[in-house]
């Protein structure tokens, strides 16, 4: 599997190679763009490899959320939205092909321009492009949408703009975005910024003031019914603009999906069980061999259904908050790593079933490799050596646990590089020269039964170390606006990685997200490592170059010992009702947001 990804991430570059070597003087118009090479289908291609253009359209669907929402904005900071909405709803100038590593196929724009050093994109907007009221989708629009998410959007859209040199119509149905910076994924990004109807705000203040309602975008589903808290009901519009493009060929088949809300996972699995939601995603392989035996599985009527992928691991697991003193202190991080015994928690959550993450890009070619750091990544990390976490270039792999409860061997280890920190029990707690007790908070969603378990096996061990574990359940509104103002010591942490890394690692790793709310930087980390090695990346002009840089990321964020993690997702699995189908041929993202239910039909016996 990871020779196949190298093997085909290796043609694209090839493919690049060409085309830098052919020195065209002109930009060429193209029906789509790829990171690396040309894109996979031609112009004149059918649909996407993993949808069905047969697929028949009609049927109602009903998934769950746990917690609530109190906003139908997915753009704006404030307020908690149904995370499926920005894909179900809104839609950008180009779409992306799941079956590559970073491909986009025009969308709302009929053709992409770009020239060889890629300074500057053009689009062409399609004439038929229309939002969800019927109007027609303008130049001027898109550039509303692009200056007003880039400065008063939420905060994951803001870092594009501040590359972005001037965006200008340059035809009826044109438009051109240059940039100040050299990266050659700018203009793929440019290609992904959601699009929506200036109209609708005028008089508005775009950061604070709301609609009625959902924005107006132009996706083929639309919210037509909704009560805070308890459900959403989106329609498909059957004057949806883009029914007929190879692009959308067998996707958004339903005719309504609904979401419904519950109070936590246990609550929404038993719904499931009654018939009430259609189908539902199972991370515990352990559960997923056991719990479904309820009637309507030993019947048929309930499917269960595994879905492969190649992309990595990404990292899941309790993130620690290094604003805070003493998460700060890499020797307390690597104690609380100590602290979590693995083998013992998994074996109780998963019943061993599900390996643990090694780093955040195991599981594929961008993984470092174990043992000390080699040739390029080696020269790519010497600079900054000085600062570097122990093991980053030594070598760092997790510490293992046993499977005793007790896990006595590694409490010592946490005790001692806890006692090199200034931290030492006294009358059975752990406390610094200043006699402050190591008191730490872990915030928790309510309803989330799995971490329930696993803090309290955590708290204990760490009580035997004398530190305070204070556990924190609160509401889908609180948690959301204390991890958007990184309000916690510890709390559940998920980050999915693509085989095709980019401009977003800044939004996960930079710097700026150490005081800007909102960012992916949970941690805090501040690391002028991880930012060169993320240049290292964007600047790449070999294949080779481009993996060294990444596998060296991987281990400074692996080695810096900011997230605790957990077991992998190794593969997707879906519980489902019977007549919901997909297509034979499968992305090699696997389940994706546009997986399930982009591609799904439903089809009654």
């Amino acid at each position: 599997m990871r020779k196949e990804n190298f093997r085909i991430f290796r043609a694209a570059w090839a493919g690049i190679t060409l085309a830098f070597t052919a020195n065209f003087a002109l930009a060429e118009s193209a029906h789509g763009i790829a990171m690396y090479g040309d894109p996979a289908l031609p112009p004149d291609f059918v649909s996407l490899p993993y949808a069905n253009p047969d697929a028949p359209k009609g049927g109602r669907v009903v998934f769950g959320n746990t917690g609530g929402f109190d906003s139908l904005n997915p753009f704006q900071l404030k307020g908690t939205v149904p995370w499926q909405l920005r894909y179900w709803s809104y839609e950008s100038l180009m779409g992306r092909s799941w079956d590559e590593p970073f491909t986009l196929y025009g969308l709302l724009a009929e053709s992409i321009e770009v020239p060889e050093d890629r300074s500057w994109v053009e689009f062409t907007l399609r004439e038929e492009a229309r939002f969800s009221d019927g109007s027609p989708v303008t130049v001027e629009d898109v550039i509303w949408s692009y200056e007003t998410l880039g400065t008063k959007g939420h905060p994951r859209y803001r870092g594009f703009w501040t590359k972005v040199e001037s965006i200008e119509q340059t035809g009826p149905r044109k438009l051109r975005i240059a940039f100040n910076t050299q990266d050659r994924e700018l203009a793929l990004i440019a290609g992904m910024r959601p699009i929506l109807k200036k109209a609708q705000w005028e008089g508005k203040d775009f950061a604070t003031d709301t609609v009625d309602g959902a924005p107006i975008g132009t996706g083929a589903y639309v919210v037509s019914d909704y009560e805070a808290g308890r459900y959403v009901t989106l329609r498909r519009n059957p004057d949806y603009w883009g029914a007929d493009l190879p692009f959308r060929a067998g996707t958004q088949n339903f005719d309504e999906m609904r979401i419904d809300f519950f109070g936590d996972e246990t609550v929404l699995f038993e719904a499931f069980k009654a018939g009430e939601l259609s189908a539902v995603r199972e991370f515990n392989a352990d559960r997923w061999q056991v719990a479904y035996d309820f009637p309507a599985a030993t019947r048929g009527d309930i499917v269960k259904t595994e879905i492969p992928h190649q992309r990595p691991s990404g990292m899941t697991g309790l993130v620690m908050n290094t604003r805070r003193a003493p998460l700060d202190d890499w020797r307390v991080r690597e104690a609380l790593l100590l602290a979590f015994n693995f083998e013992y928690i998994n074996g109780t959550i998963t019943g061993g079933s599900q390996p643990r993450i090694q780093s955040y890009y195991s599981g594929s070619f961008l993984g470092m490799r174990p043992g000390p750091a080699e040739g390029a990544v080696r020269e790519l990390l010497e600079p900054f050596a000085d600062d570097l976490p122990p093991g980053t270039l030594e070598g760092y792999s997790l510490p293992e646990g046993d499977s005793s409860e007790r896990n006595r061997k590694d409490l010592r280890r946490a005790a001692k590089l806890l006692a090199e920190a200034g931290w030492t029990v006294q009358d059975g707690v752990l406390r610094n020269d200043d006699g402050t007790p190591l008191e730490l908070t872990v915030l928790i969603r309510q309803g989330d039964s799995e971490m329930d378990t696993v803090i309290g096996i955590y708290g204990r061990a760490l009580e035997r170390l004398g530190i305070s574990l204070k556990v924190e359940t609160v509401d889908n509104a609180q948690f959301v606006e204390r991890e958007t103002n990184y309000d916690f010591d510890l709390t559940r942490y998920r980050r999915e990685l693509s085989l095709s890394p980019g401009n977003e690692q800044r939004y996960y790793w930079g710097s700026e997200g150490i005081t800007e709310p909102g960012s992916r930087n949970l941690m805090g980390m501040n690391s002028p490592a991880a930012e060169a090695m993320i240049d290292a990346m964007l600047t790449a002009k070999e294949p080779e170059d481009f993996v060294h840089a990444v596998r060296a990321l991987d281990r400074v964020l692996t080695a810096g010992r900011y997230v605790i993690p957990f077991w992998t997702y190794d593969v997707g699995r879906i519980a489902h009702k019977k007549e919901l189908r997909f297509p034979e041929t499968l992305p090699i993202y696997g389940d994706r947001t546009e997986f399930m239910p982009h591609v799904w039909w439903y089809q009654p016996e």
